[in-house]
């Protein structure tokens, strides 16, 4: 049985665009991140509705950790929740299709599926992992030439998973790709301390961003 958690858009919540979120590999969508990140977007007129992959359902009936379930499973379930999203909101409101980590890499690959073109008008990921920690010479970026919406990146400058200089060194991005740095950023969008920053300012400042991505595809 899926299980859904629900932020509405502060304003106009019944007319307001949908990002349709995913977790990451390890970790649920009630996390302190999930959480701060789908308040915040709400603030900025978005609203948010979570989701957990069969794995993790799991997880939280038994409380065994599994891995994620093999790519396939994650897309097939992925699929089926922007389906019953998009009949619950109607035609005509914005649905994007967004993630954390993992969850943005299955969000992308979603949506290089032709078959679900009509459904969504965008795509968001928090920390793309674009390649295994310590392994820059394996990247997941093969199929974002096919992804056939708009996509926005919100990437910190020290995450593992994909640093400025790499990316730098892979070469551009397809055009419809916008990647977007948060200076000193982690894989969770934690800043430094000497950056004097608010622990979650980095989180508020990508759900700013994408909340205005999210908008200008309406």
């Amino acid at each position: 049985m899926t299980h859904w958690l629900f932020d509405d858009a502060n304003d106009a919540p019944d007319s307001a665009p949908v990002i349709l979120l995913a977790h990451g590999a390890g970790v649920g969508y009630d996390t302190p991140f999930m959480e701060r990140l789908a308040w915040s977007l709400s603030v900025n007129g978005v609203s948010v509705t979570r989701f957990e992959f069969p794995y993790m359902q799991k997880r939280r009936e038994d409380g065994r950790k599994r891995p994620p379930d093999r790519q396939p499973l994650l897309l097939e379930h992925f699929e089926s929740m922007v389906r019953q999203c998009r009949r619950d909101i109607g035609d005509q409101r914005t649905l994007v299709v967004a993630g954390k980590s993992m969850g943005g890499r299955m969000a992308s690959l979603l949506a290089a599926t032709p078959g679900l073109l009509e459904q969504i008008q965008g795509v968001v990921c928090f920390g793309y992992p674009f390649h295994p920690p310590g392994k820059p010479d394996q990247w997941r970026t093969g199929h974002f030439p096919e992804v056939a919406v708009p996509m926005a990146i919100f990437q910190g400058t020290r995450d593992p998973f994909g640093k400025p200089n790499e990316l730098a060194d892979h070469g551009p991005l397809p055009a419809h790709v916008r990647l977007q740095w948060l200076d000193g950023g982690n894989h969770d969008l934690r800043p430094l301390k000497k950056q004097g920053l608010g622990a979650d300012a980095l989180i508020d400042e990508s759900a700013r961003r994408a909340a205005a991505f999210v908008r200008s595809l309406g």
